[in-house]
């Protein structure tokens, strides 16, 4: 299982990696592995304000529907596109292809209030 060091971790599976005052978003090589194959993938609009644990979008496999959390709060400065045509990228890139939201957080700090990847990696251990 693929969890890259400098990244952080939600307890619903999301990262967060750290770009300047911004922060890009996506599901976790855990999460997309226990989905299976992503056919689908529903993104909130550019703008939108979201907040942390709170619903932003989903995402459809051939098994199930399962809604994505906002790891933090904050507005939606970015969205990839890309996913509308390619959601298979979810499962062959989760943290590069298949970044799912750039966001602008009201309040930086909440990023230390997710897991490291030690963490997470002792989360998803245990599951």
């Amino acid at each position: 299982m693929n969890v890259p060091k400098e990244l952080r971790y939600s307890q619903e599976h999301e990262w967060a990696r750290v770009e300047g005052n911004t922060v890009r978003i996506g599901i976790t090589d855990f999460a997309q592995s226990e989905l299976g194959d992503i056919v689908f993938v529903e993104l909130p609009e550019i703008g939108a304000q979201l907040t942390a644990n709170e619903p932003f979008g989903s995402v459809e496999s051939v098994k199930t529907v399962s809604e994505l959390y906002a790891p933090i709060s904050g507005k939606v400065v970015a969205v990839n596109e890309e996913l509308n045509d390619n959601p298979e990228y979810v499962n062959e890139s989760p943290y590069d292809k298949a970044w799912m939201i750039v966001i602008e957080p009201s309040d930086m700090s909440e990023v230390d209030n997710l897991l490291t990847a030690e963490q997470y990696e002792q989360m998803i251990n245990q599951e």
